[in-house]
């Protein structure tokens, strides 16, 4: 996949393309980054890429022809497949796993990095098929928000993870949050390790994983098991989850 990221701010991505799983991916070649200063567009004499709003208002707004001309540019790259165009801002649809899920799929990604009071809605409608954001905050910049988004998507492709199926069991994988996770030692200041886990039987190790997701999801985000599609089994694992928690009250 190739991800192009046009910001004002290209040294913020360093650590992040340089090191862990994402540095790794790229060195791989499964994993294209290219980094555009949106500065290096700007046709004024001072390389100035925002200006006040129409209207009035507090704050200054990205302008128009850096970003264009910066657009033009990266997608005339492109020779077949056109990328997804995104862009990061508080006002977009909240990156979850499905949607993380669904951008890996894309030949390219091309990642907008707001700034300031926002951005010219003329690049919004002339580019943009998707504006995403990272949650109901709102950040300086959509320099760490791109960085998350990548990270989120660039796990996700074929080849990335040295097991394929390490995405399969975590949280949000399946609309629940994963289950507790031990490594040895067996004992460490009192705590021990569930003995399940070391019993050897893989029947009744999946019954205790699943059984501790749904308490997971039950007691940390419950909101996500009213989306959840649980089997009847699941139901029944819930109910005897819940049966436990109004015992020990």
């Amino acid at each position: 996949m190739r991800i192009d990221v046009l910001t004002l701010f290209p040294e913020m991505f360093a650590p992040l393309l340089s090191t862990s799983i994402i540095g790794r991916a790229i060195a791989k070649g499964l994993l294209e980054i290219k980094l555009y200063n949106i500065r290096d567009f700007a046709k004024n004499k001072h390389k100035r890429v925002d200006d006040y709003p129409y209207g009035g208002g507090q704050g200054m707004i990205l302008a128009p022809q850096p970003l264009f001309d910066a657009l033009y540019h990266v997608l005339g790259a492109y020779e077949s497949e056109k990328p997804k165009v995104i862009l990061m801002s508080p006002q977009g649809k909240v990156l979850d796993q499905d949607l993380a899920r669904q951008l890996s799929k894309e030949h390219g990604l091309v990642i907008i990095c707001g700034h300031y009071e926002g951005v010219d809605q003329r690049v919004i409608d002339r580019f943009v098929d998707m504006e995403i954001s990272i949650g109901d905050y709102v950040l300086t910049g959509g320099e760490l928000p791109a960085m998350v988004l990548i990270d989120c998507v660039g796990r996700l492709i074929p080849g990335v993870l040295g097991n394929p199926e390490s995405t399969q069991d975590e949280s949000f994988s399946r609309g629940l949050l994963e289950y507790p996770q031990y490594t040895r030692p067996y004992e460490y200041e009192g705590y021990t390790v569930p003995d399940v886990l070391l019993s050897g039987n893989h029947q009744e190790i999946q019954r205790w994983r699943l059984k501790e997701s749904l308490r997971n999801t039950l007691q940390k985000r419950p909101d996500l098991l009213e989306k959840a599609e649980l089997s009847p089994y699941e139901m029944e694992l819930l109910e005897e989850i819940k049966n436990e928690m109004r015992h020990t009250e």
